[in-house]
């Protein structure tokens, strides 16, 4: 039964991600009609505070405040450095234009960054990564803070569409890759316990 719907669950994300491939500027375009201030005020706050820094340290705290999961915390920056590293290789390898590079979209130019035009490509959406990366995670340690999470993560691939950052594709292929990346560090991680026996010894060593 749980093979069946993980197989059913992949068909239907694969599907998804072929036919938002086909529909990305049409879908950006139809996005762009949903802008108004309130909007425009939450999102941006959103985008400006959803970065790799801010969500390191919010994780990283949210298993400090706990003592019995600060084991958890090694492979969390394992996975978050994985998830950067991933994202960074296929954007310079696939070199995807953004929306409103592409012409589809404008946005105001202090949102524009220079690295966008030299490495920090559409493909795959690195933001879109990073929060979905710790969803298996905070599944296994935080179950009932998981949705709230994903809610989140589900926000603020929604706010790269909606400012013509990313297309739909982009961040269904960031939220994806993320998720295995983190689901298979912590497969290998309940395998050996590498990350656990480091923490264990930086531990006895610097803090007991």
């Amino acid at each position: 039964m749980k093979n069946k719907r993980v197989i059913w669950i992949i068909g239907l994300i694969t599907l998804l991600f072929i036919l938002s491939l086909y529909f990305d500027a049409y879908i950006v375009k139809g996005v762009s009609y949903l802008k108004n201030s309130i909007f425009d005020e939450i999102l941006l706050g959103l985008t400006f505070t959803s970065t790799e820094i801010l969500i390191f340290f919010v994780l990283t705290s949210l298993f400090l405040w706990s003592g019995n999961k600060r084991k958890w915390i090694l492979p969390l920056w394992f996975t978050l450095i994985l998830s950067a590293l991933f994202s960074f290789i296929l954007k310079v390898t696939i070199q995807r234009p953004r929306p409103f590079q592409q012409g589809l979209i404008e946005i105001a130019s202090f949102l524009i960054k220079d690295s966008y035009y030299i490495w920090d490509f559409s493909f795959p959406s690195a933001q879109a990564m990073l929060v979905f990366c710790a969803v298996p995670l905070l599944s296994k340690e935080f179950p009932k803070f998981r949705y709230v999470w994903i809610f989140l993560a589900c926000l603020v691939g929604f706010s790269r569409i909606y400012f013509g950052f990313h297309f739909l594709s982009d961040v269904i292929a960031g939220a994806v890759i993320g998720y295995l990346l983190g689901a298979f560090v912590i497969r290998k991680e309940n395998e050996n316990r590498l990350w656990e026996n480091i923490y264990w010894k930086i531990y006895n060593k610097f803090v007991k």
